[in-house]
């Protein structure tokens, strides 16, 4: 048995209770489509830091659906957009859209005119590499 400050037992059921209160993780979060909207090819997110923002948005060709909170902005990206891509850091991938780690759903800042809440993933990528100096995957040099 354990005690609380100023004595008072703990039974084994209050113990196991307290600590699976712990352990629970939080609800996964997604951003959400919004209404109106659909997502033909699934929804997949890629967060960078909110300094970044500004700067990718005048970049980009076109813009989808973009979501903030005070530390991230998130793009909507169709599913499976990292595939055979390492997205630079500090950008960070979000598969099924889920922003973990965050206290509430990021809030929508940008929703494009049409039904697609897509941002075209290359131009995304390339304009991420470009703002942090990392050379796009494919112009790597092949070890063998």
């Amino acid at each position: 048995m354990s005690t609380v400050p100023g004595g008072r037992p703990l039974g084994l059921d209050t113990l196991i209770r307290l600590q699976r209160g712990r352990r629970a993780p939080a609800a996964p979060r997604r951003l959400p489509v919004p209404d109106g909207m659909t997502a033909p090819l699934g929804c997949d997110a890629v967060a960078v830091p909110a300094r970044f923002g500004p700067l990718v948005m005048p970049r980009l060709p076109r813009v989808g659906c973009v979501y903030a909170d005070e530390t991230h902005w998130w793009w909507i990206v169709p599913s499976d957009s990292d595939y055979a891509l390492e997205w630079p850091a500090p950008a960070r991938y979000a598969t099924g859209a889920v922003v973990p780690d965050t206290p509430a759903v990021p809030g929508l800042i940008h929703r494009p005119d049409d039904t697609v809440p897509y941002t075209p993933p290359i131009p995304l990528y390339l304009t991420l590499c470009r703002l942090t100096g990392t050379t796009p995957t494919w112009s790597r040099p092949v070890t063998a």
